[in-house]
């Protein structure tokens, strides 16, 4: 029979979830305030954000941001149309189309990216705390966390 989770796990895991939703919901805002979907914002900063020597191509943001292909074909689409990146065929395969910011994605990315800088330092140390308090609570930090090894990867529709 398994071990029942402490209270304490549980009040835990709802602080993280709690702090990781204030932070989110002011990422949601600030975008919406720029004149961007918040969707739109990540998407922008996983292009801006790939590691080094990652092409920048639709499957691999559809990869770093969950979703499925066609959303990510969805929003390129949409932030090419509002003039925030552009699509190129660089190099010898032109099928392969690559993904890169105009001035007017990096100007609104960097101004958006300075804000959240900012909040973090706000709201970086209750969340690094609530997640330490999470990692640490009973003495299973798996058990806690309901993790099997692995995270589960989940994708919109």
């Amino acid at each position: 029979m398994e071990k029942p989770l402490a209270p304490a796990a549980y009040q835990s895991l709802a602080e993280l979830r709690y702090q990781i939703r204030r932070f989110l919901y002011f990422s949601e805002q600030a975008a919406r305030d720029a004149g961007l979907e918040p969707q739109q914002h990540q998407f922008m900063l996983a292009l801006k954000g790939l590691p080094k020597g990652v092409r920048p191509r639709i499957a691999g943001l559809a990869e770093r941001m969950q979703i499925q292909h066609h959303s990510a074909v969805e929003l390129t689409n949409r932030l090419a149309a509002n003039g925030y990146i552009r699509r190129s065929r660089k190099g010898q395969d032109r099928r392969e189309v690559l993904l890169e910011l105009t001035a007017k994605g990096e100007r609104v990315l960097r101004e958006l990216s300075l804000h959240h800088r900012s909040e973090l330092r706000t709201l970086g140390p209750a969340l690094v705390t609530a997640l330490k308090r999470a990692m640490q609570s009973n003495q299973n930090p798996d058990r806690v966390a309901g993790n099997r090894g692995s995270a589960r990867r989940r994708r919109s529709k």
